[in-house]
């Protein structure tokens, strides 16, 4: 079972979906993709302690954050 845990003000969502399903990869693929189009930075893990950005959907990923964009001032 994969997640996509999406951040913003309020806390955060989790959206678990089944990678070998295909009518659940191809939801979690269209909530990356309207994610990071609406400004969201996605990483996943790459190690203990460690983080890399994505800016492609992976399928692999068991873990993807979506950060919002911050916003100063």
């Amino acid at each position: 079972m994969a997640i996509q845990i999406v951040m913003d003000r309020t806390g955060d969502s989790r959206h678990p979906f089944n990678p070998s399903d295909a009518k659940e990869l191809a939801k979690a693929e269209k909530r990356f993709n309207k994610l990071t189009n609406a400004g969201f930075t996605a990483a996943v893990r790459a190690g203990p302690g460690q983080v890399s950005q994505i800016r492609s959907f992976d399928p692999n990923a068991e873990e993807t954050v979506f950060f919002p964009r911050l916003v100063g001032g």
